[in-house]
């Protein structure tokens, strides 16, 4: 398989305020064949956004000039297929939700792995294929596989590129159960702990945006212990 950063070294932007940290994150991706760029406030990470979009973004919440939240906000607007990968100590569900809610791609609390960090960032980076044949349809939701987008009644539901990668996943495999590991591998393309709250919180966005079937009764199904399901 090629690697993509043969031609070009991928840009990321780390925004972090400790200095620490921030340098080394600089050094280790650097180690990697990254391109970095190191800003310490949010108004520094727009403005370096304005100037060159990067590849993929590290955001730290806890900035000095600004929420976090909202500078994720306002690079989502700018950069809306970038990965954003917001790096914090808040660990509520209640942060995951609005942090993944506010854009951001991925969300790993502090203190964290390097090598976990790389292997997210890398499965963001990557291109992955989208799966041959025309729409799936049930009912009043279309999911057009090719173009990457969803409808419901005819209107584009506004959904992050993972939900709708999650979504298909599921859509293509209806009425059968998919365990968290198996979507955790074939949605985010590495190997999350089976616990992660990441895939939870999808679901959840899931289920609030396309709404329940026309029966009432939910498009995915929980299966304890096991995982989920796309009821058809």
């Amino acid at each position: 398989m090629s690697n993509p950063r043969t031609e070009a070294p991928l840009s990321v932007l780390i925004v972090e305020d400790d200095r620490s940290i921030g340098e080394g994150l600089v050094q280790e991706l650097g180690r990697h064949g990254y391109r970095t760029m190191l800003a310490r406030t949010g108004s520094e990470a727009i403005d370096e956004c304005r100037n060159s979009a990067p590849d993929a973004v590290l955001l730290d919440l806890g900035l000095p000039d600004s929420d976090g939240i909202h500078v994720c906000r306002t690079l989502r607007q700018s950069l809306p297929t970038v990965p954003i990968v917001i790096l914090t100590a808040r660990d509520t569900d209640l942060d995951i939700v609005v942090g993944l809610d506010a854009g951001a791609t991925d969300y790993v609390t502090k203190p964290f792995s390097t090598h976990v960090l790389l292997a997210r960032l890398r499965a963001h980076l990557r291109s992955s294929p989208t799966p041959s044949g025309d729409n799936l349809e049930f009912g009043p939701l279309r999911i057009d596989v090719a173009g990457h987008r969803v409808y419901l009644n005819d209107e584009e539901i506004a959904l992050r590129p993972k939900e709708i990668s999650l979504l298909v996943c599921l859509a293509l495999a209806p009425g059968r159960v998919l365990s968290r590991d198996q979507l955790l591998d074939d949605v985010w393309d590495v190997n999350w702990d089976a616990n992660s709250k990441t895939l939870d919180v999808h679901i959840h966005a899931l289920r609030r945006k396309i709404g329940p079937r026309p029966d009432g009764r939910p498009w995915i199904s929980t299966v304890r212990s096991i995982g989920y399901r796309f009821e058809p």
